[in-house]
């Protein structure tokens, strides 16, 4: 038998996106899959998120389709936007926690570590659920942060915490980096927002 443990990424994108923002820096997704492709067998790296339906342009397209190519196996839902009657808020329905729950359960029996790339605490059962089948489960996600992003109740389940900003040395994008990858390969237009904005609530 094999002692070098197989692992699966599974990266909730809008909470992650939101996470690295809130820390002040930007995920080098190529240099994130070498970090734990150094730690096992990488088995599968999912990304989980929502595309808003009938929009002409989706600001996060370049995003997941860069990711595609390059590795990552993406998972995508379209949403509806709408304007909450009582608030006259702009939001967005649509949620990838079933897919995400789903996938993972399903890998289970075919790795041996589930690294969750997710604060939100409504995991806290799947990650349960994983560990009943055997799977070590690492959660990455920040303490750092006022209020932290990460439920205290998701980071007590899990077989071990890492919080992003210990991973920023290894998976953080240069900023000098990021700012001529910005200007060389996408248009003006595409830098208005990198995905869902944190204050457009999603449902």
């Amino acid at each position: 038998m094999s002692s070098i443990e197989k692992i699966a990424l599974f990266i909730d994108g809008s909470n992650f996106h939101a996470t690295s923002k809130a820390l002040g820096f930007d995920i080098d997704y190529r240099r994130l899959l070498d970090e734990f492709q150094s730690r096992g067998t990488l088995l599968r790296a999912f990304y989980f998120t929502t595309v808003i339906e009938d929009q002409e342009f989706s600001s996060i397209r370049p995003l997941i389709d860069w990711l595609g190519y390059n590795g990552y196996t993406v998972v995508t839902k379209p949403t509806k936007e709408f304007v909450d009657a009582t608030t006259g808020r702009r939001k967005v329905k649509g949620s990838m926690y079933v897919d995400l729950a789903v996938s993972a359960m399903e890998l289970a029996e075919n790795v041996d570590q589930i690294v969750l790339f997710s604060g939100d605490g409504d995991f806290r059962s799947l990650v349960e659920a994983l560990q009943r089948r055997g799977v070590r489960v690492t959660v990455v996600s920040t303490l750092a942060t006022q209020p932290p992003m990460v439920a205290d109740n998701l980071r007590r389940q899990a077989d071990v915490f890492i919080d992003l900003v210990e991973l920023r040395p290894k998976v953080g994008r240069d900023p000098v980096d990021r700012l001529a990858s910005r200007e060389v390969r996408h248009p003006p237009q595409f830098l208005a927002r990198g995905t869902i904005k944190r204050d457009d609530r999603v449902e």
